[in-house]
């Protein structure tokens, strides 16, 4: 008997390295596989085809000079021959790759309320498999979050971005999550719970529907104003397919410091001559200039810097092959000390002059010892006061007719100024809207500032610049 046992035992073995898939461990069930839904429609369903029209999309789009890197996308979702040049502008920008990326668009065949991340395994192309991340189904076990499954089995604003994904990056898996009316406050908080630094954040988005050519870049025009402004708040009454989405994005680039960056923008009727109805369509990105390792690199070496000079006297030496080549690019930038929440002494260059590195070195130093408003800051003192280092954009010139126009075109809360006239100049970061939060009061005080008549703003001799500073401190 033991012997028969045996021989069945060696049977099944024999069966089973000589037939290994028939043991569904080891192949993917079919079940678990959305297949492609608008391949031969929407874009080519012959994988040849497929590549050499992304390809071509690719090849006609410029890879631009971008300081940082791409934390997150917004891209349209029609059909290729629609909305796949515009698309393709994005995924041009993605120099680096991901090791997840998480894929949010809209419900537009299902009447979804809140978010539904799909149970599929994998996502199918014509290209290929792509992975679903185990993140996605961690996420599931957030009450916000429900597996809705009709929704995303007839859902192209997902499946419309897998092949550009699939040409531009490698070795990724997705989070397919399809959104609709919920509480954003609620998203961004489960969105920052599983996004980690080596993950990008991709939202399928559509702008104004089926308006006149005229009417409809008007509309775009500011709901992609809404967008660049980070106004998480607006966006949701704006005319876009996935404002939820969006409106979450924005809270996440706003707290983390991304910065928005139109890449391009057209609608249906510039591709198809036909202006009467039109969509329009839009790629984004979102930079991180500066990442949290550079951004500790600098706070430190101003710390050290300014300390190592009130104590001795000395300017701190470091070797340029420990400073990250993002912090050897010239860069304007400005130093702040604090003490109890006030000012204490703030000096830098609005000009880029010197690598970055070393421009907070010598305003580090500038900024303790050499602000007129203030007696130099102790050795003492120092340990006692927090810093803060402001990175400037370079300087455009604002362009108007008259004080009110000037005024409209003024971004409070964004926009850092140069005031200038003749030998007269004066400047006020970003930050110092929290105090000035009136504009006429704002260029006012920058007139008194530069030691000219209060309202010299609304003098035609006088230039007005403004920049972006993208700020981080100790605090």
């Amino acid at each position: 008997m033991k012997n028969i046992k045996i021989i069945l035992i060696l049977i099944v073995i024999a069966l089973f390295l000589a037939f290994p898939l028939v043991y569904t461990g080891f192949s993917v069930k079919e079940e678990q596989i959305r297949k492609p839904v608008f391949a031969g429609t929407w874009y080519p369903s012959e994988e040849t085809e497929l590549n050499a029209l992304i390809e071509e999309y690719l090849n006609n789009s410029e890879q631009l000079e971008i300081n940082g890197k791409i934390k997150a996308i917004i891209v349209p979702h029609a059909g290729y021959v629609y909305s796949g040049q515009i698309a393709a502008t994005a995924f041009k920008q993605l120099k680096e790759n991901y090791k997840n990326v998480f894929l949010i668009g809209p419900s537009h065949r299902y009447p979804l309320e809140g978010i539904s991340i799909s149970n599929f395994r994998y996502y199918s192309t014509p290209l290929g498999k792509i992975k679903v991340s185990k993140k996605a189904r961690e996420m599931l076990n957030e009450k916000e979050i429900s597996n809705i499954e009709k929704a995303h089995e007839q859902e192209h604003s997902l499946e419309i971005e897998l092949p550009f994904l699939q040409k531009s990056l490698k070795d990724f898996e997705i989070i397919p999550i399809l959104v609709g009316k919920t509480d954003i406050d609620k998203f961004a908080e489960i969105l920052k719970k599983y996004y980690s630094k080596d993950d990008l954040i991709l939202v399928s988005v559509d702008l104004s529907h089926y308006h006149e050519y005229l009417e409809a870049i008007q509309i775009d025009s500011n709901s992609l104003n809404k967008i660049l402004t980070l106004n998480e708040q607006e966006i949701l009454y704006s005319k876009i397919d996935a404002p939820w989405a969006v409106s979450s994005i924005l809270k996440i680039a706003k707290e983390n410091s991304w910065k928005p960056y139109l890449i391009s923008y057209a609608n249906s009727g510039d591709i198809t001559g036909e202006k009467e109805s039109v969509v329009g369509y839009s790629s984004i990105i979102f930079v991180e200039e500066f990442s949290e390792e550079e951004k500790e690199f600098l706070l430190n070496l101003a710390e050290k810097s300014a300390e190592k000079y009130l104590k001795k006297g000395e300017k701190i030496e470091i070797s340029l092959k420990k400073v990250p080549e993002n912090l050897r690019k010239e860069r304007g930038c400005f130093v702040t000390f604090k003490k109890d929440g006030k000012l204490r002494g703030c000096i830098g260059h609005i000009f880029a002059r010197k690598p970055l590195y070393e421009c907070v070195i010598e305003n580090s130093i500038n900024a303790a010892v050499n602000d007129i408003r203030f007696n130099p800051i102790s050795y003492e003192e120092l340990k006692e006061s927090s810093l803060e280092i402001s990175v400037l954009s370079s300087l455009e010139l604002l362009e108007y007719e008259n004080s009110e126009e000037l005024l409209n075109k003024l971004k409070a809360f964004e926009h850092g100024v140069v005031l200038k006239r003749g030998n007269f100049q004066s400047t006020y970061l970003p930050v110092v809207w929290k105090q000035i939060p009136d504009k006429v009061l704002f260029l006012n005080n920058l007139c008194l500032k530069a030691g000219i008549e209060k309202e010299c703003w609304k003098d035609s001799k006088t230039e007005i610049y403004v920049y972006t500073a993208e700020n981080f401190s100790q605090e």
